[in-house]
């Protein structure tokens, strides 16, 4: 029995969530429906996965709403702050906020993903 959790992230737009997550290092494992337009892709980067589901699922399956941004705050380690940053900033993406020390030891920056979800990317100082 496998005992793994991984949050599932509602967004607008499936495929563009899995292009702006592959540039933290975030690789594909799994799409459904396995041809045309996926409603559900799973990533890996790591031992860390991400679940990416279109924001009709939960309404279809449950019958609730996906709300308003922010929806979830992700906190992604990465070798190098700056360059990520630099990196969405050149795909177009939007920095929130810059790189800079935090008094808890790590360098720190806020890049938005395309639903303007906080995605936080840090580095040990």
């Amino acid at each position: 029995m496998q005992r793994k959790a991984f949050p599932v992230l509602y967004v607008s737009s499936v495929r563009r969530a899995v292009e702006f997550y592959a540039l933290l290092g975030y690789k594909s494992v799994y799409q459904f429906p396995l041809e045309g337009d996926p409603h559900y892709v799973g990533l890996e980067r790591g031992d860390s996965s991400l679940g990416i589901a279109d924001t009709s699922w939960p309404e279809a399956q449950l019958g609730i709403t996906v709300g308003t941004a922010p929806r979830f705050e992700l906190f992604v380690y990465v070798d190098d702050v700056g360059a990520e940053v630099e990196t969405f900033r050149a795909a177009g993406y939007e920095v929130l906020q810059e790189p800079a020390n935090m008094p808890w030891g790590e360098r720190q920056a806020y890049v938005l993903d395309p639903d303007r979800n906080p995605v936080a990317l840090a580095t040990p100082i």
